[in-house]
């Protein structure tokens, strides 16, 4: 790029007319100290120098411009300086930060005190405050990817990918002069780092933890097997408490590679636990062994892979006997496909246990009820035609269909807040909980 620090000069304005509003005094190119800004000075601190200084050095080692005589007919463009504190997470001075810019939408002279009267600086590459700037760095740091053996995304202009032949995988996220890297292979970056270092004179400020104003945390780990052990034993009261079943099964997704944060979660549930320890399910003497269930889901509640949890459980009498919470094998589309997936679910269980307490000699001569709180699930179990939203449900959910015909099962609607089961699809608030965990039959040993 080849321009000068000037602009055309308007024939119907009069030199009069021209307010010198912005002074920008250069002692000496290498030696920048006083600002002067609308009548105003500034103050030069020792660290605002350093920053101001190293300005004006890179500029000159990237040969961003010379001295010239300035073309007849045209005047030069103002240039001011703009300051910027660089803070760390902690909110903590990081680095004083000093641009020099031009001014290009006035026309403003550069005023100079180091024996080069009446010359302008003519621009040899592109400089802050030109609209060619964004552009130029642009096109520079792209052709540098490219020609490093990177693929510009399709979708995202500013992502960069690399693959080499061993499987090694870089990403390169660019936004301005700020740039992400991750990959698979440490050689890989630091062969990048090493090269970008001396073509764009960059810094590595080490593992991501404050970008563009938002701050990352990565939890530290913890050791897997005590994660495991601690987890492996909540999930064996599971057999009697059913109250913390959604609980343990949120802090067992993260078995593999767990971090403070998970063990924090998984302690909090030690937490409740030791609170109610006291606390049990609750059997009386009952004739009547009429089997009944209730059936529930989120939606995408799952952050990571947006699937949701399908949660049931099924009665003889009134306390709960058998539940089950788990996230399901699918994405689902809306909340009745979820609703109908949990469902499924719980028909398979219903038909199983039908089963077996015929064999128990309790046979089940009435349709098992399954409530739901999703009236579209109960019509899309009940009706045989497909709609332009459910048409995508796989076949093998159809057989809920199969079992109503038979009588085996039956769908009936509940209110959302009389929903049991919905105690194992989400975090609810200690009121809603604690009603619900009392009609499971979770009580206190002294309240039998």
């Amino acid at each position: 790029m080849s321009s000068f620090l000037c602009k055309k000069e308007n024939p119907d304005k009069t030199q009069g007319k021209m307010l010198l509003l912005h002074l920008t005094f250069l002692m000496d190119l290498n030696h920048l100290r006083i600002v002067l800004l609308k009548g105003h000075y500034a103050i030069v601190d020792k660290k605002w120098k350093h920053a101001m200084d190293e300005e004006i050095k890179a500029i000159q080692k990237n040969g961003t411009w010379e001295l010239v005589t300035p073309p007849e007919g045209q005047k030069a463009i103002g240039m001011k300086w703009v300051y910027k504190v660089k803070k760390n997470v902690q909110g903590k001075v990081e680095k004083y930060k000093a641009r020099l810019v031009a001014k290009a939408q006035n026309k403003w002279k550069i005023y100079q005190m180091d024996g080069h009267e009446e010359k302008i600086l003519k621009l040899k590459k592109a400089l802050y405050g030109l609209k060619q700037a964004p552009r130029a760095w642009y096109c520079r740091i792209d052709k540098y990817f490219q020609d490093h053996g990177f693929t510009k995304c399709p979708h995202e202009h500013a992502l960069y990918i690399k693959e080499d032949k061993t499987g090694g995988f870089m990403l390169v996220c660019l936004n301005v002069g700020d740039l992400i890297f991750t990959d698979n292979n440490a050689n890989m970056f630091e062969e990048l780092k090493k090269a970008m270092t001396q073509e764009f004179e960059m810094t590595d400020i080490g593992l991501i933890s404050y970008y563009l104003g938002i701050e990352y945390d990565e939890s530290t780990k913890v050791d897997p097997s005590l994660y495991r052990s601690l987890v492996g034993n909540m999930r064996y009261l599971t057999c009697t408490r059913p109250d913390i079943l959604y609980g343990v099964g949120l802090v067992s997704r993260y078995m593999e590679a767990p971090t403070s944060t998970h063990m924090t979660m998984a302690k909090r549930v030690l937490q409740y636990i030791k609170g109610i320890v006291d606390y049990g399910l609750t059997y009386s003497f009952s004739t009547n062994f009429k089997l009944y269930g209730d059936s529930d889901s989120d939606w995408g509640g799952n952050v990571d892979d947006r699937k949701s949890t399908t949660g049931f459980l099924f009665f003889l009498g009134d306390t709960a006997f058998t539940w089950c919470s788990k996230k399901q094998a699918i994405v689902t589309l809306s909340t009745c496909e979820a609703e109908f997936v949990s469902a499924a679910s719980c028909v398979c269980h219903a038909i199983w246990l039908r089963k077996l307490l015929e064999m128990l000699r309790i046979p089940q001569d009435e349709a098992t009820t399954i409530y739901i709180d999703n009236k579209s699930a109960i019509a899309l179990g009940k009706n045989p035609m497909f709609t332009d939203r459910s048409k995508h449900i796989d076949t093998r959910y159809h057989f809920i269909r199969d079992c109503i015909e038979r009588k085996d099962v039956q769908l009936v609607y509940v209110k959302t807040n009389e929903q049991i089961a919905d105690i194992f699809t989400k975090a609810l608030k200690f009121e809603d909980f604690a009603r619900l965990r009392a009609w499971i039959g979770v009580t206190k040993g002294d309240q039998v």
